[in-house]
C-alpha cells in the first residue's frame, strides 16, 4: 500500500470513516465506502494514496443465493415478550449509520399493531461519527407510556450496534443485572481519537467485559455483526438491521415480523436489501456458526498473523529484490542475521531484537520515493482492487504533490498537493521502470533534499546496530528493542514526515542516554 499510516488524512477531514487497516508491514488507512460521506475532506492528507473515482459506482457484492441459504428457509418462531408493563429498548452506535432508522421502524411497526411507542433520540452534536442513544419504549396502549427517557436500571434490551458506545456508563447505567439482556456488535468501530492518534486502539475485549458483568450469565450476546453483514450483504450499513433480526429472534422484541416488514415496506429506502440484514440476523441466532460459514468466502482479510522472524525476513526480502534488486536483499538480511546472532549470544532466552531490526531496518531500506509510489501503483494490486470494489466506466484522478513538480504554499511553505489525470498511471508504469537507477548518477530524484535525509536515516539506524550489538546486555535488553524500533515513527511524506521525524530523534536520544547509562538530555531534564 501507498499509505504510510502517518494519519494527516485523518487530522484533515476528522472521520471516522478513515479507518485502520493491520497489514503485515503495519497500521495503514483505508476508506470505509459504505459510510463515507463523499466530502473528500482526507484528500487534503498530504500523502500520494489518494485516488479519486469518477464516472463509475460502487460494485457491490453478490448476495448469497437460495442454494446456500437453504439450511435455513424455515425458521422457528420466537415467543415475543408480553407487554403487560412498557416494554424497554436502549440502541446504541454511531451517527450515520442508521441507528435512528432503527427506532423509527420499530415506532411504525408498533404503530401498525396499534400499539404505543415512544422514541427518544439523543444525538449530541455530531451527526455523524458521534454517540447515539435512542431510548425507545414499547406499550400496550400509548397511554400506558409516561415518560419518553429509559430509567435507571430500566432497559429490558440493550441493543449495541456500536461496541464504545454500548459499554459506555450511560448505556450501562440503563441495565439490570436481573432482567436486562444486552445483544451488541463486536465490532471495534474507530472513534474520533483514532484521528489525533494513528496508533490508537480500542480495548475491545476490557468493554466486552464491562457490559457482560452489567447483565446475568447468559444475558448477552457479541457478534461481529459488521463482517458478518458486510460479507453477507455488501454493505455494512446492514448492519443494525441484522442486530435487529438477531434481537428479534432472541425473542428480545415484542413487535411481530410482519408488522416489522411493513414498517421496512413503509420506509421505501433498499426495502429488499433491509428484509435480508433482518433475515440474516435471525439466522445468526439460531446458528451463527452457520452463518459464519457462509460469509467467510467473501468476508474481509483477517489481521495479519503473528510471524517468526524467519517468515519476517523471507518476506522482506522478497519485496526488496522487487523494490531494487538481489543486492539490496542481501545487505538486509546480513544486518538482521548479525542482530540475531547477537541477540543469541549476549542476551539469552530474550527475544524481540532480531524481530525489531527485521521489521524497521527494513522499513527503512524500502522508502516509498517516487520510483516506488509508481511501482505500487502499477504492480496489478491497485487495478486488481479497483475493479473489485468499483464498476461502470471509472475514471480516475490523482492526487499528488511531486517535490519536483508541485507548487509551496506561500503562507506555511509546505508543497501542495493538485490533481493529475489517469494520464499519470501510464506515467507510473515508465517511473517505475527507473528504480533500478535509484542510488546512482542518473537518479535525478534522489537529489532532493527528503530522499537524501531517508539515505542519512539508513546509515545513522547501521551506526546504531553496530553500537547495540556491540554493548548487549540482558539488563538492556528492553532499551535495545526500543530503540531499534525508533523507525515505526517516521511516517508520511513531506512535512509531515519530518514533523514525525524530529519526534522520532529525541524519543531516540532519550533511549540512547539510558540505554549506554547516561543523564537524560538537557531537554528532557528541563521538563
Amino acid at each position: 500500500m501507498v499509505c504510510e499510516g502517518c494519519g494527516d488524512c485523518s487530522v484533515k477531514s476528522n472521520c471516522v470513516s478513515v479507518i485502520p487497516v493491520e497489514t503485515e508491514f503495519g497500521r495503514k488507512r483505508a476508506i470505509d465506502q459504505s459510510s463515507c460521506n463523499k466530502d473528500f475532506s482526507c484528500v487534503e492528507g498530504f500523502c500520494p494514496s489518494f485516488v479519486t473515482v469518477h464516472g463509475g459506482k460502487l460494485r457491490k457484492k453478490k448476495q448469497k443465493g437460495p442454494v446456500e441459504v437453504a439450511a435455513w428457509e424455515v425458521l422457528p418462531e420466537p415467543e415475543l415478550p408480553k407487554l403487560d408493563d412498557p416494554y424497554n429498548i436502549l440502541v446504541t452506535g454511531v451517527g450515520g449509520t442508521g441507528v435512528v432508522t432503527i427506532g423509527a421502524l420499530l415506532g411504525m411497526a408498533a404503530h401498525i399493531e396499534g400499539r404505543g411507542c415512544s422514541i427518544l433520540d439523543q444525538t449530541g452534536l455530531a451527526q455523524k461519527g458521534g454517540a447515539v442513544m435512542s431510548h425507545i419504549r414499547l406499550a400496550e396502549r400509548p397511554e400506558d407510556i409516561h415518560a419518553v427517557r429509559i430509567a435507571a436500571g430500566r432497559a429490558d434490551l440493550l441493543l449495541g450496534c456500536d461496541l464504545v458506545v454500548a459499554a459506555s456508563s450511560e448505556a450501562r447505567g440503563k441495565l439490570d443485572e436481573g432482567h436486562s439482556w444486552a445483544i451488541v456488535d463486536r465490532y471495534e468501530q474507530i472513534t474520533g481519537d483514532f484521528a489525533r492518534n494513528p496508533d490508537f486502539t480500542i480495548p475491545g475485549e476490557r468493554l466486552v467485559e464491562q457490559i457482560h458483568n452489567a447483565v446475568s450469565a447468559g444475558r448477552s450476546v457479541f457478534v461481529n455483526a459488521h463482517a458478518l453483514a458486510t460479507a453477507l450483504l455488501g454493505d455494512s450499513i446492514a448492519t443494525n438491521l441484522f442486530m435487529l433480526g438477531l434481537a428479534w429472534q432472541k425473542g428480545l422484541v415484542p413487535i411481530s415480523e410482519s408488522a416489522l416488514m411493513q414498517a421496512i415496506e413503509l420506509n421505501r429506502v433498499a426495502v429488499d436489501f433491509n428484509k435480508q440484514a433482518f433475515v440474516w440476523g435471525r439466522r445468526a441466532a439460531v446458528d451463527l456458526h452457520a452463518v459464519e460459514h457462509v460469509a467467510k468466502a467473501d468476508a474481509e482479510a483477517e489481521a495479519p498473523r503473528e510471524e517468526g522472524l524467519d517468515e519476517i525476513v523471507k518476506q522482506r526480502e522478497a519485496f526488496l529484490t522487487d523494490y531494487q534488486d538481489g543486492k539490496l536483499a542481501r545487505r538486509y538480511r546480513a544486518l538482521v542475521e548479525q542482530v540475531s546472532e547477537a541477540e543469541r549470544s549476549k542476551s539469552p532466552g530474550l527475544s524481540g531484537l532480531a524481530e525489531a531490526a527485521a521489521r524497521y531496518y527494513f522499513k527503512l531500506l524500502a522508502i516509498k520515493d517516487e520510483y516506488e509510489v509508481a511501482r505500487l501503483y502499477t504492480d496489478g494490486t491497485f487495478e486488481a482492487k479497483l475493479k473489485e470494489s468499483f464498476e461502470g466506466d471509472v475514471k480516475l484522478r490523482f492526487h499528488l504533490a511531486p517535490p519536483l513538480l508541485a507548487k509551496r504554499d506561500p503562507r506555511t511553505g509546505e508543497l501542495q498537493k493538485r490533481e493529475f489525470g489517469p494520464w499519470v498511471f501510464k506515467a507510473f508504469k515508465y517511473l517505475a521502470k527507473l528504480r533500478r537507477y535509484r542510488g546512482t548518477w542518473l537518479d535525478f530524484i534522489g537529489r532532493t533534499e527528503e530522499r537524501k535525509m531517508e539515505r542519512r536515516l539508513i546509515a545513522d539506524y547501521e551506526a546504531l546496530v553496530s553500537e547495540v550489538i556491540a554493548k548487549l546486555t540482558p539488563g538492556n535488553h528492553q532499551t535495545a528493542v526500543a530503540l531499534l524500533s525508533i523507525p515505526e515513527k517516521i511516517r508520511g511524506y513531506g512535512h509531515v514526515k519530518e514533523a514525525k521525524l524530529a519526534l522520532a530523534k529525541k524519543e531516540e536520544a532519550r533511549l540512547l542516554s539510558s540505554f549506554r547509562g547516561e543523564p537524560a538530555p538537557a531537554a528532557e531534564a528541563a521538563e
